[in-house]
């Protein structure tokens, strides 16, 4: 018979402790903070949710293969294990190590991208946006109807519209598309899972047209829990089956290993095409390293090694896929309003529905953020009109399409009751909700502007 709680399939071999703070320390530190918990020194973080990017835990096998780090500049037995890994899980032959996911975007969206060329995604997230802008281009996003019913139980609210793909193709043209990705999980569209037949749709439509297909799969192992669980045709695969049959789909895939590679550090670029790879192994040495390390040290390929192995293990995934819908849902059933299904690494409440007195270019989102750390020192981040807002050509703010707050939770760091704590943090800030204030923006920089802009409360 399945049990209630759900418990942590590892034991804990090394702890580190946590500062606890007080409501009066901590406003005074998010005054210093600019109101930006970006900004926080993370020994004044009770429980960090800002991310679940290189932010896990290391298994006792992963630190033990770091001992086995062969540091050679050029042809390390290190970089062989790490090809083999990924070669096998991809079955993509051109493998480019990074040291994170970003520096590969900034490889191939610089080199595919350019004035006058268009990215479709079903989501990009902020950094490939920030590298496809950067390079001149247009990063445009189509997500499905569906990803914007946040009430609904559908099971693949992070697919691509697939018919709005095709519209816009033949609106721009196809020779100037440079690329189409698929970001598995959707991460900004509240970390919702991909179905495996609309990564077959998307490549069908691809190769109609003749456009480069590119799989981004920081949390492809998560995307495989959901279609084994939700995809009939597929229960009979395994977790590391199903993510083989994604990529075979692709022509290129992007990988921060950050998230479902278990480790602290990395990232790679996986390509079929030789002329292609060619290009992006040159802009590899300029940038980053040689081919056979791309700025990652060989205690980093042997640990990530590793954590491609063990990422696919299914009482690991169920872990982590339940742990993470236990948050969700508990702050779900005191009536703050999340994304529901609750997706694989994140819970994403709505806070202009939290918030409905605060208006978007007052930033809900960054009032929510803040009230989270100040009540109970829990630090998460704005993915709305703080991360993605604009301005027009006349200077006047445009907000984004949705006012979210992330709750990023760390691949086996947190236990339940880190989780139960949380969710009485939640309590305490529904409790306040009707004081909350909104914030305005004091400095911000020409890109990504969320990591270091400073704010001051309305």
């Amino acid at each position: 018979m399945p049990f209630k709680t759900i418990i942590e399939p590892f034991r804990i071999k090394s702890v580190e402790p946590v500062r606890m703070t007080t409501a009066d320390e901590r406003a005074h530190f998010l005054r210093q903070a600019h109101f930006n918990p970006f900004l926080l020194p993370s020994d004044k973080v009770l429980i960090d949710l800002l991310t679940d990017s290189g932010t896990s835990a290391m298994s006792s096998r992963q630190w033990a293969a770091m001992m086995l780090g062969d540091e050679s500049y050029a042809g390390a037995k290190s970089w062989e294990r790490f090809f083999e890994e990924v070669n096998d899980l991809t079955g993509m032959p051109h493998i480019l190590p990074t040291h994170q996911g970003r520096a590969a975007e900034r490889i191939l969206y610089g080199h595919l991208g350019g004035k006058g060329k268009y990215f479709f995604s079903n989501t990009h997230f902020d950094t490939t946006r920030a590298n496809i802008e950067f390079s001149g281009s247009t990063a445009i996003d189509l997500p499905c109807p569906e990803a914007k019913d946040y009430e609904s139980d559908l099971p693949f609210k992070g697919n691509m519209d697939t018919a709005s793909l095709k519209r816009q193709i033949e609106s721009v043209g196809p020779d100037n598309v440079a690329a189409v990705i698929l970001t598995v999980t959707n991460n900004s569209g509240g970390g919702q899972p991909v179905s495996l037949a609309n990564t077959r749709a998307v490549a069908d439509i691809c190769k109609q047209y003749h456009i480069p297909f590119v799989l981004d799969c920081c949390r492809i192992a998560e995307n495989a829990w959901f279609i084994r669980h939700r995809e009939p045709e597929y229960t009979h695969l395994t977790y590391r089956e199903i993510a083989r049959e994604m990529f075979g789909l692709a022509d290129a895939a992007v990988m921060s290993i950050k998230k479902d590679g278990l480790v602290n550090m990395g990232g790679f670029l996986a390509l079929r095409n030789h002329k292609l790879s060619e290009a992006c192994t040159n802009l590899l040495i300029i940038t980053e390293g040689f081919a056979t390390y791309g700025g990652l040290s060989g205690r980093d390929m042997e640990a990530i090694a590793v954590g491609l192995e063990e990422v696919f293990e299914a009482d690991y995934l169920h872990y982590r896929i339940r742990s993470t819908a236990y948050l969700g849902e508990n702050i779900r059933a005191l009536g703050v309003p999340v994304i529901f299904p609750i997706g694989g690494h994140a819970v994403y409440v709505d806070a202009e529905r939290l918030y409905p007195h605060i208006p978007r270019h007052e930033f809900p989102g960054q009032a929510l953020v803040c009230a989270l750390y100040e009540v109970g020192g829990v630090r998460s981040v704005e993915v709305g009109s703080v991360m993605f807002g604009k301005y027009d050509v006349k200077g006047r703010f445009v907000p984004a399409a949705q006012e979210l707050v992330r709750l990023a939770i760390p691949r086996r760091v947190y236990t339940q009751s880190h989780m139960d704590y949380v969710i009485e943090v939640f309590e305490e800030v529904l409790r306040r909700r009707e004081q909350a204030r909104g914030f305005r923006i004091a400095y911000e920089p020409p890109f990504l502007r969320h990591f270091t802009a400073h704010f001051e409360p309305l």
